[in-house]
């Protein structure tokens, strides 16, 4: 099973050093999530970035919040990102909650899962080198990954396990210990299967750590509290926060046997030692 990272967010100027350090390890994926009505970098362009300032692990976005943006634009810029990376791109998709991102975008947040849908149809489109759409030609250039990046749907929602299954290569969930996550991935491993998906869909997990001193850990919890204020349950998703080693490698080894093919741990404090303390801890 691979294990990635979840990129902090309060200091952008940091994830360059985070990025190659990370790039020198043993670590599959650099994770990087999206809002738009929040003190966090634009997932794309930092993305893009470090791709280009490492050579071996795979950017992902965790998950990009497709409905606010332009689909046009969007297609343009991810396959782009692909093509720079050389295929090393994930797009971690969904729909998002937050009504004040919707109100900044110019969108109906009542229609949000009914636009990804329509969005995700024109972005295969754009990604197999097929017109726009009437009277409007290709948009390139085309993605160095044959038929677009992968594509990981997140989401609790039974429409969005069925984007899996749909549109989809696989599933990422998050903020659910294992005990819990197991139940969405039999779900969509069977909507994998009505749909007669060949293979299996990719099943990838994510927790949030911060391992190291008490200031580390007091950083990730400020900010964990913050970003999920607007859901209610900042403090359940703060206890949920996993500060030892042996915390971290008993959630490892319970993703590993739900049948997560990886597991992204999600860094909420800038302190870049922690990827040597995670490195030590899990290898």
């Amino acid at each position: 099973m691979k294990i990635g990272l979840g990129l902090p967010i309060d200091d952008p100027a940091l994830l360059l050093p985070w990025a190659r350090r990370a790039d020198a390890g043993p670590f599959s994926t650099l994770g990087l999530l999206d809002r738009l009505v929040y003190d966090n970098p634009e997932p794309l362009v930092t993305l893009a970035a470090l791709a280009g300032a490492t050579s071996r692990i795979r950017v992902q976005t965790e998950v990009l919040i497709a409905p606010v943006h332009s689909t046009a634009l969007l297609a343009k810029q991810t396959a782009t990102l692909d093509r720079l990376s050389g295929g090393r791109f994930t797009l971690g998709i969904g729909v998002g909650g937050r009504e004040d991102d919707c109100l900044a975008a110019g969108i109906d947040i009542h229609r949000r899962g009914r636009r990804l849908d329509e969005q995700m149809t024109l972005l295969r489109r754009v990604w197999a080198g097929e017109p726009y759409g009437q009277d409007v030609g290709a948009i390139g250039p085309r993605p160095a990954t044959p038929g677009g990046p992968e594509v990981l749907f997140g989401g609790f929602a039974p429409a969005a396990l069925e984007r899996v299954g749909r549109f989809g290569d696989g599933f990422l969930g998050a903020a659910l210990p294992a005990e819990h996550m197991a139940g969405l991935f039999r779900a969509v491993e069977a909507v994998w299967r009505r749909h007669d998906r060949p293979g299996r869909p990719r099943l990838v997990a994510q927790a949030s750590v911060a391992l190291g001193p008490d200031s580390t850990a007091d950083r990730a919890r400020s900010a964990l509290r913050d970003y999920y204020a607007f859901t209610g349950r900042a403090e359940y998703m703060t206890k949920g926060l996993l500060t030892t080693a042996r915390e971290i490698r008993a959630a490892v080894d319970a993703f590993r046997d739900i049948g997560a093919d990886e597991v992204v741990l999600y860094c909420w404090s800038s302190d870049p030692d922690q990827i040597d303390r995670l490195t030590d801890a899990l290898f």
